[in-house]
């Protein structure tokens, strides 16, 4: 198998089935799977994936497990030398797989491939990041940006040419196609997200990883794909989608900084939590 597509939803069947449909019309030349492993939607999401998609390798959990630990359900069955990690709120274009596999297959030394994202406006999504350090975060747990932008110029690369392909720290998880036997040679094993991570984080961590280990992370703009963005998240109350963002973030810093700086982030969303609870 050349190319296994990984989908984790929830809630959202509407997108999921244009995705679906748009994902089946592409035109290829190499054999690829579509796995789809449902978080326990309440919206007919499972019944709509066997009524009109039997091609589809369903996984319909009982639980909400998360975005790490549903996409790795699917990565130890997946048998694709390469894996595409899809949100399911993505629309390819009928030569959105085939660019992006012939651009992986041309560039061996990468591990991990982004592509060009594009949203429902038109406009390019700012994807590409740098790690994230200690003053950026803090920047974002104390709302700083919403005032005063610029201060995250350094994390999100303000120059940086979306038309050329680069090497780059990391890439957005919407679109997140994985060199497996890149991958495999440079770890001794399967490709799996970090289940520490519910939400947010993963990708990076993963990305990390991979430069850990001594890998290549890549953005190219030879493919490009429609990204809606955020359709499942629309749908949490704005508390729970910050908890699990703190969550993952000190899940981040702890594995991967120094304590002290884990320490610092943790009594920053202390304090925010206590000037909020005050209000």
């Amino acid at each position: 198998m050349d190319l296994s597509i990984i989908i984790v939803s929830w809630r959202v069947k509407d997108k999921l089935r244009e995705n679906l449909q748009a994902l089946f019309s592409s035109e290829t030349n190499f054999s690829f799977e579509v796995f789809v492993v449902d978080n326990n939607s309440s919206d007919g999401s499972v019944e709509m994936i066997k009524n009109e998609f039997p091609k589809v390798k369903l996984i319909a959990n009982h639980d909400n497990l998360g975005f790490a630990k549903a996409n790795n359900q699917a990565i130890k069955e997946a048998t694709g030398n390469y894996i595409l990690l899809l949100n399911p709120d993505m629309l390819v274009q009928v030569d959105t797989l085939d660019k992006a596999l012939t651009w992986a297959k041309n560039n061996e030394q990468v591990t991990v491939s982004g592509f060009k994202l594009i949203n429902d406006q038109g406009e390019i999504i700012k994807q590409v990041r740098k790690f994230p350090k200690l003053c950026d975060q803090l920047m974002i747990i104390l709302k700083i940006p919403h005032l005063f932008p610029a201060v995250l110029n350094n994390y999100i690369p303000i120059n940086f040419d979306y038309e050329k392909a680069a090497k780059v720290d990391s890439v957005r998880g919407a679109f997140f196609l994985i060199n497996v036997n890149n991958y495999q040679k440079l770890s001794g094993q399967k490709s799996l997200l970090d289940e520490r991570y519910f939400i947010w984080f993963e990708e990076v961590d993963f990305c990390r990883e991979v430069y850990r280990l001594g890998g290549e992370v890549w953005y190219s703009p030879a493919a490009s794909c429609l990204d809606y963005v955020g359709a499942s998240f629309s749908q949490v109350k704005r508390g729970q989608t910050q908890k699990y963002f703190r969550n993952s973030m000190l899940a981040y810093f702890n594995k991967w900084e120094k304590k002290g700086t884990y320490l610092i982030l943790k009594i920053a969303w202390g304090l925010i939590g206590l000037f909020l609870r005050q209000k």
